[in-house]
């Protein structure tokens, strides 16, 4: 595109810092300029028109424009714009919202604690996981083990636990403590002739002889997606979880489910963990929370966390621990009525249904000269792209590939993401059928536009 002086393109080059983004290249190419958005659609400044494939940041749950998001939002805003929870003071919708997480988890869970995103989440788990242990006596079990290719945040703490090169480049991470072990990808990852519960079983392998090199009396805690997300949309292989969670119970480790992008229906049950029969001890959420109207996450601890972490509090005199908005009673009261839409509305079931659609037309792409796998879940999924199916491989730059397919796929009127060399589609879960149908014709032709370009 061609910038205009003193456009508002030019002024977003002149003065904003955009997240993952080449700066030199948002120099040369400036921004495309969202402006609005109504139930799957969003419009830009030029009046283009794009079915938003990605839900946003994979949180959108229900649909841009939701006005009774923006009337709970204002009527709070009237009554009580902002108060803390600092030092024993709370809100209604603070404490309305903590009873409802806890009540609706999928294990036994004890306490909320409210932070801002997904990364404030993760980094205060770590926190959490440290001050335990040393409630408990345990100074030495501090170390915590993430995945290649996990996505966990970017702040210190959290982009350490996030296991993607890019994330860890010139930042000097990860920090210590923090290992990683297999990436569950079976296509990728498998070996000949390995089944899918072999390679569950390597991975569980792997683990073990991760936690025995460092000394299990180290590790703290474990954390995964229950589905990975921007690590490119990675469903765990058959007894993955079992295995995995047999592991780590051999070990008195703690299980983090990182549900930031799997909760609240993605997987088309409410958490990923109900999906994969998963029994996380902490469990990390946001996004869909609030449907991204406002900045909410949220961690849920059982009592064998909250127990020891109150009575350190105890000693010490306070929990020295806080945000200046955890638990804002405005993001909360968002949040509690985003969740009355999810289960008024059924968007759990539709996200199972529409799901199946979604999967299954996609799947129909696995034909196509530059598809190599479709996986996925529910209303998440990738369409990885190779120029080599037998050797599973793309263009020489790793990446540029699935950047082509991007930009082609977004002209023609899809916003998905690329991950690598996949394309990756996580829509709100109030999508149509008529709108799957339009997602994946129209990838179908951009992948089709591409190929004749190579």
């Amino acid at each position: 595109m061609t910038v205009q002086p003193n456009s508002i393109e030019a002024r977003d080059i002149a003065y904003h810092l955009h997240s993952y983004t080449n700066a030199r290249q948002h120099e040369a190419t400036g921004p495309i300029i969202i402006d609005k958005g109504e139930g799957v659609f969003v419009t830009d400044t030029d009046g283009n028109r794009y079915i938003e494939a990605m839900a946003g940041l994979w949180s959108v749950a229900v649909g841009f424009g939701e006005k009774r998001l923006v009337d709970a939002a204002s009527r709070q805003m009237a009554q009580l714009n902002y108060y803390h929870t600092f030092s024993h003071k709370s809100h209604g919708p603070a404490i309305e919202l903590a009873e409802r997480l806890v009540a609706m988890a999928p294990v036994p869970m004890s306490k909320a604690y409210f932070t801002n995103s997904g990364s404030e989440a993760n980094d205060t788990m770590i926190k959490l996981v440290r001050y335990r242990s040393n409630a408990l006596g345990l100074p030495q079990k501090k170390k915590i083990i993430s995945r290649i290719r996990g996505y966990h945040g970017v702040t210190l703490a959290s982009a350490s636990l996030t296991g993607l090169p890019n994330n860890h480049r010139a930042f000097d991470l990860p920090m210590e403590g923090i290992f990683h072990t297999t990436c569950p990808h079976y296509w990728r990852e498998g070996r000949d002739g390995e089944s899918e519960e072999a390679f569950a079983t390597r991975c569980a392998e792997d683990l073990e002889a991760l936690i025995q090199a460092e000394g299990p009396d180290t590790i703290a805690a474990f954390i995964g997606e229950p589905v990975m997300g921007a690590g490119g949309v990675v469903v765990p292989p058959a007894t993955y979880w079992e295995k995995i969670q047999a592991v780590l119970k051999r070990h008195d480790i703690l299980l983090v489910a990182d549900e930031v992008i799997c909760g609240f229906g993605r997987t088309g049950q409410m958490f990923g963990s109900q999906t994969y029969n998963i029994e996380p001890d902490i469990m990390t959420l946001s996004k869909a929370l609030s449907s991204s109207y406002l900045p909410i996450s949220a961690l849920l601890i059982n009592d064998r966390v909250y127990q020891p972490v109150a009575d350190q509090s105890s000693e010490i005199g306070t929990f020295g621990h806080g945000y200046t908005a955890s638990g804002h009673p405005v993001a909360a009261a968002v949040a509690m009525e985003n969740l009355d839409i999810i289960e008024e509305r059924g968007l759990v079931a539709r996200a199972a249904e529409m799901g199946e659609l979604m999967q299954a037309g996609l799947r129909t792409l696995e034909d196509h000269p530059l598809v190599g796998e479709v996986r996925g879940v529910g209303l998440i999924a990738a369409v990885e792209l190779v120029t080599d199916k037998a050797a599973k491989t793309a263009l020489e730059k790793p990446g540029a590939l699935g950047a082509h397919a991007f930009a082609i796929l977004q002209k023609n009127g899809i916003i998905s993401r690329p991950i690598g060399d996949a394309l990756a589609y996580c829509p709100p879960l109030i999508i149509e059928k008529a709108h799957i149908d339009l997602i994946v014709e129209t990838t179908r032709k951009s992948l089709d536009e591409l190929h004749a370009t190579l």
